[in-house]
């Protein structure tokens, strides 16, 4: 069940935001920047405990529900009791992910691992758009994935991570012509995000060289992500679809040979 700030409806701009794997991270990093817009707001995280509890630290215009995004008894469940709640969906950001890129060697790679890596990170997406299309068409939506720039470059046993990430820009732009264009499909591709809490921020600083190596001369923060997403999900971004943005300080531009 989803945990309320309130039990009244909240004064907002009307529109609600549903994001998935919002209980760290960059999904909460999107999640308190569209809260800062006036946007009601929905978290799903399969972390129960700690879900709730930012929720209730994000205030009266966020609330929060326990989700597997890979069952789609429960994302049906989900989207349903935001309907009951809110009567609508007006934005879906899908960032829910198995997020440790690396498995085993491919001869020793798990086909378990690889299935569940796929339908978090791929089928979930595609289960949250099939159930909340009908909802985003009522009032011309938008979605936006979260994808990787590790669906354009790779490190060594990442193959799990890769297939779901770049099957994922494929899916964004084919619900982009299936669903417009009542509803927009654009997908974000974060590189190197400090996403860590804050404390572990402090506690363990980056580098000076893990910074200058970035043409943009810093490691990327969930701010940088989220500002981006909160423009594809607004009107000013009515003329985009289909796209992928990659947020990378420039990285995946930069030629390096050792």
């Amino acid at each position: 069940m989803i945990e309320w700030s309130l039990d009244a409806a909240v004064a907002n701009n009307g529109r609600v935001a549903l994001v998935t794997g919002a209980a760290r991270g960059i999904g909460l990093g999107i999640a308190a920047w569209l809260i800062s817009e006036g946007w009601q707001v929905v978290l799903t995280d399969l972390d129960r405990g700690r879900g709730g509890k930012v929720a209730r630290v994000l205030g009266e215009n966020a609330c929060f529900i326990a989700m597997d995004v890979a069952d789609e008894a429960q994302v049906a469940q989900g989207v349903a009791e935001v309907l009951g709640r809110f009567g609508r969906i007006d934005a879906l950001v899908c960032n829910a992910a198995l997020a440790d890129p690396h498995n085993s060697t491919l001869e020793s790679l798990d086909l378990a691992h690889w299935n569940r890596v796929l339908a978090v990170n791929l089928g979930g997406p595609m289960l949250l758009a099939k159930h909340c299309a009908p909802y985003l068409r009522a009032h011309c939506g938008a979605i936006v994935n979260l994808a990787s720039t590790r669906a354009a470059q790779s490190e060594p046993d990442s193959e799990a991570y890769a297939a779901s990430k770049g099957g994922l820009l494929a899916l964004t732009h084919a619900l982009a012509i299936s669903l417009g264009p009542e509803i927009r499909v654009n997908a974000v591709s974060p590189g190197w995000i400090d996403a860590r809490d804050p404390s572990l921020r402090r506690a363990e600083p980056l580098s000076d060289a893990d910074h200058a190596q970035h043409p943009a001369g810093r490691v990327g923060t969930v701010e940088d992500v989220a500002a981006l997403v909160a423009w594809l999900l607004s009107r000013n971004a009515g003329f985009v679809t289909g796209q992928e943005f990659v947020v990378d300080g420039g990285m995946s531009r930069k030629m390096i040979y050792r």
